[in-house]
């Protein structure tokens, strides 16, 4: 399979995206997801006695949250290719199969692996540092590259 893909990108002229790119793009996509997060519960956590009575607002949503991320994710990536952070940074998923945006199903198998991978101490992105083709396990999951536009 690596050979595929090394064969694969020189063929199609796709250079992988930088780490570095991928982590701004994260934290772009983390960011505007956590002020919609704030946005929604302004008015619970503005009412909340106490710091205490905040974090116990924000932890009854968790789930709630994670759907909202596994939603962005799916719907950008089949979309666009891209979530709004990679589109800013000029980075997009593609299939390997097929070159070409994520199928639904493909974005949101992608989607939810990396909600796991999160929730597992970010293991599946320390993967992709380490992959030298730089895969995260939602990479592997979903067959999938993260290429410069």
């Amino acid at each position: 399979m690596n050979h595929d893909i090394e064969v694969l990108l020189d063929r199609e002229g796709l250079k992988l995206s930088s780490i570095q790119a991928r982590a701004v793009a994260l934290g772009i996509d983390e960011t505007l997801l956590s002020i919609l997060l704030l946005i929604i519960l302004w008015g619970p956590i503005s009412s909340a006695a106490n710091t205490e009575a905040m974090i116990g607002v924000i932890n009854t949503f968790v789930l709630e949250y994670m759907s909202i991320k596994i939603i962005y994710q799916t719907f950008f990536t089949m979309q666009y290719g891209a979530t709004l952070g990679k589109i800013m940074m000029k980075i997009r998923v593609i299939e390997i199969k097929t070159l070409s945006n994520p199928t639904l199903l493909s974005a949101f198998n992608r989607s939810v692996f990396r909600v796991v991978s999160e929730l597992i101490l970010y293991l599946g992105f320390i993967w992709g540092i380490l992959d030298p083709y730089k895969r995260t396990w939602h990479d592997f999951t979903a067959r999938t590259l993260v290429v410069d536009v």
